[in-house]
């Protein structure tokens, strides 16, 4: 497998082929570039399987790979490495993208490189990068990227009802596309979401939407119905909470 490396850090591209060649057996190829522009034409030139992608450079941003590109040309897998703030690692997360926070780390690399690997031509990256461009401009954040079996699913924080843990998993249902396993525990939802007022966790087996709640029900301990007639229970010590949660929203 090939990888082409784009940052304007000489000792940053360095240390990362460093590292990939010390933990990455299946890349048995590297090229650098020091900007966008010559990244680029490597691109075209070399035809990686990976791309690494520092976030911010002189000139250019790393999101302007877009501009170079056709939505088909982008084939290849992107891994960002970024010194971000933690808003950023929010966005990143929220739409499916995977980065590498500086300084880099030898498990940080090999577990990047086999996620990126996994993900070669089953999902369109180019539409991920445009929801990440996207989410850098707006004031709030109100989608997040879903893995799905066939790549990443965009879905609107209003068309998630509710979501249900299932291990190491997470059921995610939604208005328009039902219901989804979602390869991400649910501390990965709450995480993320935790700035979003709408979601509410009862119990700690589930995340819902207070736009969808349908009723709540005072038998049998109490229980909440959702818009999809899913029901869920609400630990004793969360009860007060919910109902000033409520009268609040």
């Amino acid at each position: 497998m090939k990888v082409v490396i784009i940052d304007d850090e000489k000792k940053a591209r360095h240390l990362l082929q460093m590292l990939i060649e010390e933990n990455c057996p299946q890349i048995n190829a590297i090229e650098a570039a020091e900007d966008l522009p010559q990244g680029v034409s490597l691109i075209n030139q070399f035809k990686p399987d990976i791309v690494f992608l520092d976030i911010e450079m002189p000139g250019y941003s790393g999101l302007q790979l877009l501009e170079f590109f056709t939505p088909e040309q982008i084939t290849f897998e992107i891994i960002f490495t970024t010194a971000y703030s933690e808003y950023a690692i929010k966005a990143f997360e929220l739409n499916a993208i995977d980065y590498l926070l500086k300084p880099l780390r030898d498990e940080q690399i090999e577990n990047a490189v086999k996620k990126a690997v996994n993900q070669i031509g089953k999902s369109k990256v180019s539409e991920r990068l445009e929801e990440l461009k996207n989410t850098f401009k707006a004031t709030s954040i109100r989608k997040i990227g879903l893995p799905v079996s066939n790549g990443i699913l965009f879905v609107e924080f209003d068309d998630i009802i509710m979501m249900e843990a299932d291990r190491m998993y997470t059921k995610v249902s939604t208005t328009n596309d039902g219901e989804l396993l979602v390869s991400k525990p649910m501390k990965f939802f709450t995480d993320n979401l935790c700035d979003a007022t709408e979601f509410y966790r009862p119990h700690r087996s589930f995340l819902i939407n207070l736009k969808h709640i349908k009723q709540y029900v005072n038998q049998d301990g109490g229980y909440i119905i959702m818009n999809n007639k899913k029901t869920v229970g609400i630990s004793r010590e969360k009860k007060e909470e919910f109902f000033e949660v409520i009268q609040s929203n």
